[in-house]
């Protein structure tokens, strides 16, 4: 059949063998007004995909295509969209339709909307199943699609779509900029955009990682200082104690953590805030950690569509280039496999982007 009625994806059809990808036919939702389809050409590589194909979140509709960092040129617009044109170089990122209605989507909080739909493993209202970018093509309200800045290659503008919305998001709601100190949680996909971002925003920025082998990078990308916290494991957060005033933490082993020790070295009334979502719950803690300096913890999901504007604006006028490594797609999805299976594995510097979609769903 084909486009325009089915796309063509790689699908996991079991949780138990999340890295056995399987080239299949899917049908999108049907095209409506609002709509713009985009023929993709790099997808970027996200945790969340790990997480919901190999069951770290639960479970997921199958089969499933995962992938919502996705870069591709508009190909069909709908009569009513005015925020991009057919030959346009987009992006979507890891929501793709909001009611647009609600309380919540009127405040420009539409990340929130009650009514969302993640760009993949989502059901629209017909019924249809949100299926992501490690396919021929995707269909996005053109809210949650975005214009590319020409001076950004289509490699790195994937991982900004998620990664780098969800902490730009945190740190410019938390007024990140000349005269705040910082801390980044975790140097990896999401960390080392924080990094680049905080220290754009003129932030004094510090990287916090159990890797003493990251501490090269993170200055490189703008950290002040590098904190190892697994030098001296009982006492590494004494010597920062009330030093932050926004902490961001994007590490998936919270689980891990001693979260007191961290919370110390929060500044009075500033905060913990999570965009690392591990699989398991976060340990026990007591009301009475937060007393010590009037602190507080709260987490966040990606952003809205002025963020993600600003956020581009911002990388294309600085030339801010993040660290991203290409995999080939491949005919049989060998890069989807790779690149998943590195992810869970910690093996990438620090962020993936699938490749050479043309050459397995042609032109």
């Amino acid at each position: 059949m084909g486009y325009p009625d089915t796309f063509e994806g790689f699908m996991i059809e079991d949780q138990k063998n999340w890295t056995d990808f399987k080239r299949k036919e899917f049908k999108p939702k049907p095209f409506e007004s609002h709509d713009v389809d985009i023929k993709i050409d790099a997808c970027g590589v996200c945790g969340s995909d790990v997480h919901t194909i190999n069951g770290g979140w639960g479970e997921c509709p199958l089969p499933i295509c995962v992938g919502h960092e996705v870069i591709g040129k508009a190909i069909k617009v709908g009569d009513d969209v005015t925020t991009c044109k057919v030959g346009d170089r987009v992006g979507v990122g890891a929501q793709i339709q909001a009611c647009l209605e609600c309380r919540i989507c009127k405040m420009g909080q539409e990340n929130y909307c009650p009514n969302k739909v993640d760009t993949y493993g989502a059901k629209y209202k017909d019924g249809t199943i949100s299926q992501g970018g490690y396919a021929s093509h995707i269909r996005a309200h053109e809210y949650f699609t975005f214009k590319i800045p020409d001076n950004i290659s289509t490699a790195d503008a994937g991982p900004m779509m998620c990664a780098g919305l969800t902490v730009w998001s945190p740190l410019v709601r938390a007024k990140v900029g000349p005269g705040k100190k910082v801390g980044v949680v975790g140097i990896g996909g999401l960390g080392h955009f924080a990094l680049l971002w905080a220290s754009a925003l003129g932030a004094e920025v510090y990287a916090l990682s159990s890797n003493p082998s990251k501490k090269d990078d993170a200055l490189k990308l703008g950290a002040k200082e590098f904190i190892c916290t697994t030098a001296d494991k009982e006492h590494w957060h004494e010597p920062w104690a009330f030093t932050f005033d926004f902490l961001l933490n994007t590490a998936d082993m919270t689980h891990k953590f001693n979260i007191e020790q961290y919370t110390s070295t929060v500044g009075i009334n500033g905060e913990f805030h999570h965009v690392g979502l591990p699989n398991e719950p976060l340990p026990p803690i007591m009301a009475q950690m937060f007393t010590v300096n009037g602190s507080k913890m709260g987490a966040s999901h990606i952003g809205n569509r002025p963020e993600l504007l600003e956020m581009l604006k911002m990388a294309s006028e600085k030339g801010i280039k993040p660290m991203v490594q290409t995999l080939q797609l491949g005919e049989k999805g060998e890069g989807c496999a790779e690149a998943v299976r590195r992810v869970e594995g910690n093996d990438v510097r620090y962020r993936f982007s699938l490749v050479g979609f043309d050459k397995v769903f042609g032109s």
